[in-house]
């Protein structure tokens, strides 16, 4: 296996690439957390088609899928399968370390290389929003699902029109 990659961001949290490919199971991709803030991770959000695996390593974490609310600690797993809403919060005194598994893997890899360079660039605000609609477009087609708050059809239309817009434009992750 070749050396993991690691993206480190400006507030210090890490977000490893630790294994992609295939198994028994079909296609995944394995990635490791370190966050450092604590509060929400993500916004409330579903995904059609992923299942997503999260096993704590190290610290606290506060899961919420569909409604129910979960503490994890170290060894505990909990996995999200598709169109559960789920949100996470980091709860923990100390960092947080956590595994991420992503089957199938869709873009993720992709829109935490995006975040990670749009980080760098100070493009993003403090929620880690793009303030530029057409990185916004990019991020929501990269991270292959729907933000809990808005009809699906409505992200298809207006995110989707700005990834798409951004495509034409030559938007692209380095």
């Amino acid at each position: 296996m070749a050396k993991p990659i690691q993206l480190r961001f400006p507030d210090g949290m890490t977000v490893t690439l630790l294994e992609q490919g295939n198994d028994e199971w079909g296609d995944f991709l394995r990635i490791e957390h370190q966050i450092l803030q604590q509060g929400a991770m993500n916004p409330p959000h579903w995904h059609p088609i992923l299942t997503e695996t999260f096993e704590v390593k190290q610290g606290l974490v506060k899961g919420i899928v569909d409604g129910v609310e979960r503490e994890l600690g170290p060894g505990d797993r909990l996995t999200i399968y598709p169109k559960q809403v789920h949100q996470f919060f980091n709860v923990g005194q100390e960092t947080l370390i956590g595994i991420h598994e992503v089957r199938p893997p869709g873009c993720h890899w992709d829109m935490f290389v995006l975040h990670h360079q749009l980080a760098w660039e100070g493009k993003l605000s403090q929620k880690g929003v793009p303030y530029n609609p057409l990185w916004l477009g990019v991020i929501w087609k990269y991270g292959d699902g729907y933000d809990a708050g808005a009809p699906a059809i409505v992200q298809k239309v207006v995110l989707g029109g700005l990834a798409r817009l951004a495509k034409a434009l030559g938007y692209r992750v380095d």
